[in-house]
């Protein structure tokens, strides 16, 4: 069963539904929709949103718009339209050409604004921003009208007509519901519908010099798009009161709004403004960058959408939010590449060594494509008498637990011989740069010739067949649990120095070479890597490492 046939746990949005669907509340229907902002790209958190949506919509028989809330033009981008509509596909989604846009309805949201001021429970405020956030008060104190609250409805209107006309300068006048300034509710003090922005919209033009705030487009929205089921972010709980007053008022098809917690990851930053800093400043090479928490960088880093699918899906639906581990995310990438990834050897930090009593020729080895599946085969791998191994798999004064190679001591080369060190070279600043070895020809892997033992097992390669390759070792962006959890310090001052460690003389097996930006394979020993789908050229490869082997993180926690 893929991704797309498998049912949700069950949680409370689904009883929700279910009991909707008893009784008849919208004829059967499940319509979500998934409404992001452009004006960034999409990250972990929204993976959530969508997984959640659409996999909804696909259990019930529904349906889930792609709806891109674009209320706000100084801040949006077709680029960001773009990545966001290419994020959902990867993930294995889709919207099935109901893709909308809350610019689609300014038309007829600016009629619904209209009903309202002829009601009288609308009107048109000349406060300055910094008045009208005072006069709101406080949580705990009530807040005070505006002395242009009880305009009357004709000046209203014309007021109001005169702001679409852009008559008036951007913060002159905004249009307000006339609610309760006294509500203990501070998103029902008379809120904000209307705003003056002499701004260039990237769908509408320059049409428009009002843009409607998100609390009132987000519901009409729904309505107009016949919405069942608005899921939002927990957030958006204070803000339910006022999504039914503004439908009630305008006795329009009325959805359910019902929240969820959004996801949070520790090590991470989710906030757009912060994720927009770190790019803007260039400590991160871009929104793709693999070490940053956006779907576009899990992608080029090398996770696989069902990866992320499963680790959303698993994490479940909460109504108390909470911080997950990240290492769970980086289990679910290892469990689905630990089935799926070609296993090939490649080495980072090489150091060269002689077998001295091999005879000059190559043998060509078999080797295992991966244990898990065995349809995967076997490929051929050159063997010969000088092979590159991982300088940190020899040590001239082995500790007592070191079991890789060192003066006289012995090791099985991967899918190949024993071999024994017998001579350390070293440049005349005493640095070891070659070793000398022997080898047993009994010992060849799987030939039974030998019961000979040793307590190591080491990779290699082939050193003239060899061929170079730029690997990046991507670790976590930031060295603290919650990078923002400090209020005396900035979150930039979290970033861990050893997030990104770039290697240039990395030695891959031949078979490597025909590798394709996007392909993954398990460096045996090493951890999961993928082709770079940024910086690889015909003739200059760059490995993104995926995930280590193992929660090396864990390991360093449990020192401290």
């Amino acid at each position: 069963m893929n991704q797309n046939e498998k049912s949700l746990p069950s949680n409370f949005i689904k009883d929700r539904i279910d009991d909707d669907l008893k009784t008849g509340k919208y004829a059967g229907k499940v319509i979500t929709r998934f409404p992001p902002e452009p004006n960034g790209y999409l990250h972990i958190g929204h993976a959530k949103s969508i997984a959640l949506n659409f996999g909804l919509a696909r259990e019930y028989n529904g349906k889930c718009n792609l709806r891109f809330d674009d209320t706000n033009p100084t801040k949006e981008e077709q680029e960001y339209v773009d990545s966001i509509k290419e994020d959902i596909k990867w993930l294995g989604f889709d919207w099935e050409g109901r893709e909308y846009y809350a610019s689609d309805y300014f038309d007829k949201l600016y009629e619904y604004a209209i009903k309202l001021v002829k009601k009288g429970v609308a009107y048109v405020d000349s406060l300055s921003s910094e008045e009208i956030k005072e006069y709101r008060g406080m949580p705990t104190s009530p807040g005070k009208e505006s002395p242009y609250r009880n305009r009357t409805v004709d000046e209203n209107l014309e007021l109001f007509e005169k702001m679409k006309n852009g008559e008036f300068e951007d913060g002159e006048h905004v249009l307000r519901a006339k609610i309760d300034m006294t509500s203990p509710n501070m998103n029902l003090r008379d809120p904000v519908l209307y705003r003056i922005k002499h701004a260039h919209h990237h769908r509408t033009g320059d049409k428009w010099c009002i843009y409607p705030m998100y609390d009132w487009a987000h519901g009409q929205s729904d309505s107009i798009e016949g919405i069942t089921h608005s899921i939002c972010t927990l957030e958006f709980e204070n803000h339910r009161p006022l999504y039914d007053w503004f439908i009630d008022q305008l006795e329009i098809h009325h959805p359910s709004q019902i929240e969820f917690a959004r996801l949070n990851l520790n090590y991470t930053v989710m906030s757009k403004r912060k994720l927009l800093q770190l790019v803007e400043q260039k400590i991160v090479d871009g929104w793709d960058d693999p070490r940053m928490p956006t779907i576009s960088a899990f992608r080029r880093r090398g996770y696989t959408p069902e990866s992320i699918v499963s680790f959303v899906e698993g994490v479940g639906v909460a109504k108390r939010d909470n911080v997950v581990d990240i290492s769970v995310l980086e289990y679910a990438i290892r469990q689905d590449l630990n089935k799926k990834a070609m296993r090939v050897m490649a080495v980072i930090n090489p150091l060269k060594i002689v077998i001295t009593n091999y005879p000059d020729e190559i043998e060509y080895l078999d080797a295992v494509n991966n244990p898990e599946d065995e349809s995967m085969g076997k490929r051929k791998i050159p063997f010969g008498k000088e092979l590159w191994i991982e300088r940190e798999d020899f040590q001239e004064v082995p500790h007592k637990k070191f079991h890789r190679l060192s003066p006289g001591n012995e090791v099985r080369l991967r899918y190949a011989y024993i071999i024994k060190c017998e001579e350390v070279i070293k440049d005349e600043l005493g640095n070891i740069i070659e070793l000398r070895c022997s080898y047993d020809p009994d010992t060849k892997s799987g030939s039974g010739k030998s019961d000979k033992k040793v307590k190591g097992t080491i990779h290699w390669v082939s050193a003239p067949h060899a061929f170079e390759a730029e690997i990046r070792l991507y670790d976590r962006l930031f060295n603290v649990e919650n990078p923002s959890g400090d209020k005396d310090k900035d979150f930039l001052d979290f970033i861990n120095p050893q997030s990104l460690e770039i290697k240039t003389k990395c030695k891959l097996e031949p078979g490597l070479k025909d590798a394709k930006p996007g392909d993954r394979f398990q460096f045996e020993r090493q951890g999961y890597f993928c082709v770079d789908t940024k910086y690889t050229t015909l003739d200059k490869p760059v490995f993104n490492r995926v995930v280590t082997l193992r929660d090396t993180w864990a390991k360093i926690a449990s020192r401290q």
